[in-house]
This record gives C-alpha cells, structure tokens and sequence, in this order.
C-alpha cells in the first residue's frame, strides 16, 4: 500500500487506454498498489475491442492515440446507452486554452494533466469512481 490511504474502491476495475508504454506502466503500478483492477489498450482499436468484451468501472483515456483519437472514441462509446454514464477521465499532456473544453465536450467526465501526479493520482481515480464530475466542480 502506498502512503497512509486506504482506498475505498479498491476492487473497481480501471480500463487505462495510453499508446506509451512507460505512461502506462506508472498508471497500472499505481492503480494496482491501490488494488485496483487494471486493464490495459495501447490504442483506440484495442479499447473498442476490450469495452466489448468487459465493461470497466472507469476509463482512463489518452486523448492522442495511433489510431483512432480518444475524443473520437468518447464520442462513440456515449452514443451507447450502457457507456452513457461511465466515467470517461481524459489524461493529457495538452493542457493549451480549449483542450480542457474540447474534451469535454467529447463526453469526458473530467481531464487530469500529465504528468501525473503520484500523490494526488490515487484520489483523484477514486473521486471519478465515486460519480465527481468537472460540471459539478464550483468554478
């Protein structure tokens, strides 16, 4: 276990979508030290693939993907009702004006920026599976 936190979800299953090896290895370390279940696609055809084999408690998508962006593969799994209110979470390095909006736009639950944060990562994932939503943060 890492630091002083038990995490509460602990059995949710995260689908973590990231073309990066080195990205995705830290993510999956980090949500499996947290008992998490991890499932891993290293681009958009894959994620597709997986979602219709096992439906995940939460989606950890890279926006910029080989393949198929991620904005192209929220839009689609939205269009189905059963991924309607799955928590989507971007995770980007493009942190420019508009990219925050853009993906949301998309149906993004929320964005968190890399690099990621160690510390705050872990509650970060658990606020997003305990239904936090961007729209509902006070601005």
């Amino acid at each position: 276990m890492i630091g002083n936190e038990s995490p509460t979800l602990g059995a949710a299953h995260i689908l973590v979508v990231e073309d990066n090896e080195i990205n995705m290895e830290l993510v999956r370390d980090i949500l499996r030290a947290y008992g998490y279940r991890v499932g891993e696609a290293f681009n958009g055809k894959e994620c597709l693939a997986y979602i219709e084999q096992e439906t995940p408690n939460l989606i950890l998508m890279d926006l910029q993907l080989p393949d198929i962006d991620g904005y192209t593969i929220v839009r689609q799994l939205r269009q189905q009702e059963r991924f309607q209110a799955l928590p989507i979470v971007a995770v980007t390095a493009f942190a420019m004006k508009g990219d925050r909006e853009k993906a949301m736009a998309a149906g993004c639950t929320g964005v968190i920026i890399k690099p990621i944060d160690t510390r705050a990562f872990p509650r970060q994932v658990e606020a997003y599976l305990r239904g936090f939503t961007e729209q509902t943060q006070d601005t």
